[in-house]
C-alpha cells in the first residue's frame, strides 16, 4: 500500500468544466494527486508534460481534439481511461454509484487506493491510558438492561481509515448499562482483525465480539462484521454467514451491512459514520433514514479521514454531526428521551 508521499498521480483532460471539478473532487477524496486538471488545448501547450500514473479523459465531442490522443500516446506510457461517464449531480444515489463505477476503473489500473488502518496505528491505541475517574454514569431515567438480554434497538457503526480511534473515544465516554447493542463494520485487513478485538476490546463496558452464527445481539455488545463474508439476519434477528464475499472492493460492505440489519430491525437500526476514506454507507443511509432511522455523521475536523461521513452527509439524511464525545453524549441523551417518553405513555395508559 502506498505511503502519503508515494500516492498515485493522476492527470485529468476536459472540455467540459464542470467534469473537471468533479473528477479532481473524486480523485482527492480517494487518496489519488491531481498533478494536472485542463482542457485539452491547455494540454496541447503545456511546457513540460505532467508526470502521471494515470490520464483521465473525458470530452463533450472527441472529433473536437483530434490531436489529443497522439499528444496522450507520444508523451506518455501510463494508462489513459477514455469516454468516463457524466457525473450526476453531488449527494444523490446516482452519484454515489458514478464514484463507484470510477473507483473500480481506478484501481484496476492502480491496484486498491482506501487506505487502511495498521497493525501498528491500532496497537498503539493500546497504550492509552484507561480511564480511571471521572467514568460516565447512566442517567437516572434509563433502567439499566439486564446483562445478556438480548437488544430491541441496533446501532452501526461503520468506519475506515481512522475509524478504530474514533470508535474506542466513542464507546469510552459511554456509560455501562446503556439498553442498545452495537453493529461495528469496519473496513479493515483481515490479518488484523485480532488485534482491533483485543485492542478494544480493553474497555471495561463495551467489549468488541466476533459475529457467531445463530447468536442474537445483546445489549453492551460490540458485535464486529467479519470481512470476508457477508453476513445477515434470519427472521428471529439471529446472525447468519454466507458463503459469498461482501459486494464492492472492501469488507464488510457497510452499505449491506446497512440494508441488512435495517432488513431485520427497521426503525429500531440506526447508524453514525465515522473516519474514512471512500463513500462506502452513503447508498444505504437514506434508506434506512426512510425506515425512521437516526442517521449521525463524525464531524470532519475530528477525523483522520472525513469523506465517509462527508459522504454520508452530503445526502441529507444526517440528523446530527459531532466528534466521537459528542456522539457518546448525544447517543445518552437520545436514549433518555426515549426512556422518558415510554414512562410517560405508561402512565397515561396506566
Amino acid at each position: 500500500m502506498a505511503t502519503v508521499s508515494e500516492r498515485p498521480r493522476v492527470g485529468i483532460v476536459s472540455d467540459i468544466v464542470l467534469q473537471r471539478h468533479r473528477l479532481q473532487e473524486t480523485a482527492s477524496r480517494f487518496g489519488l494527486d491531481v498533478c494536472f486538471s485542463g482542457d485539452p488545448d491547455r494540454l496541447l501547450g503545456y511546457p513540460s508534460f505532467p508526470e502521471a500514473s494515470l490520464w483521465l479523459v473525458t470530452l463533450e465531442d472527441e472529433a473536437d481534439h483530434p490531436a489529443l490522443f497522439d499528444h496522450l500516446l507520444e508523451n506518455t506510457d501510463a494508462p489513459v481511461l477514455f469516454g468516463l461517464d457524466p457525473a450526476p449531480k453531488p449527494g444523490f444515489t446516482d452519484y454515489f454509484r458514478w464514484e463507484r463505477r470510477l473507483l473500480d476503473k481506478l484501481e484496476q489500473s492502480l491496484g486498491h487506493l482506501e487506505k487502511l488502518d495498521s497493525a501498528d496505528s491500532i496497537e498503539e491505541l493500546a497504550q492509552e491510558p484507561q480511564r480511571t475517574t471521572g467514568a460516565p454514569t447512566l442517567p437516572h431515567w434509563i433502567p439499566a438492561a439486564a446483562p445478556g438480554s438480548v437488544a430491541e434497538n441496533v446501532w452501526i457503526l461503520g468506519a475506515s481509515l481512522g475509524g478504530p480511534a474514533a470508535v474506542k473515544s466513542f464507546l469510552d465516554n459511554l456509560p455501562a448499562g446503556l439498553p442498545v447493542g452495537f453493529v461495528y463494520a469496519q473496513h479493515i485487513d483481515n490479518n488484523f482483525t485480532e488485534v482491533l478485538t483485543r485492542v478494544l476490546g480493553r474497555h471495561a463496558h463495551y467489549k468488541l465480539k466476533k459475529a457467531e452464527p445463530g447468536y442474537r445481539i445483546c445489549n453492551g455488545d460490540v458485535v464486529l462484521m467479519p470481512v470476508e463474508h457477508e453476513w445477515t439476519l434470519d427472521g428471529e434477528g439471529a446472525l447468519e454467514e454466507r458463503n459469498s464475499p461482501w459486494p464492492g472492493p472492501y469488507g464488510p460492505s457497510i452499505d449491506q451491512v446497512l440494508l441488512n440489519v435495517g432488513d431485520y430491525y427497521g426503525g429500531r437500526c440506526n447508524a453514525i459514520f465515522f473516519s474514512g476514506m471512500g463513500n462506502d454507507g452513503a447508498i444505504a443511509a437514506p434508506l434506512l433514514k426512510a425506515y425512521g432511522s437516526r442517521v449521525w455523521v463524525q464531524e470532519s475536523t475530528s477525523c483522520g479521514n472525513s469523506s465517509m461521513p462527508d459522504s454520508v452527509a452530503a445526502t441529507g439524511c444526517a440528523g446530527f454531526c459531532g466528534t466521537p464525545e459528542q456522539l457518546a453524549v448525544e447517543l445518552v441523551k437520545t436514549i433518555e428521551e426515549s426512556c422518558l417518553l415510554k414512562g410517560r405513555q405508561k402512565r397515561d395508559s396506566a
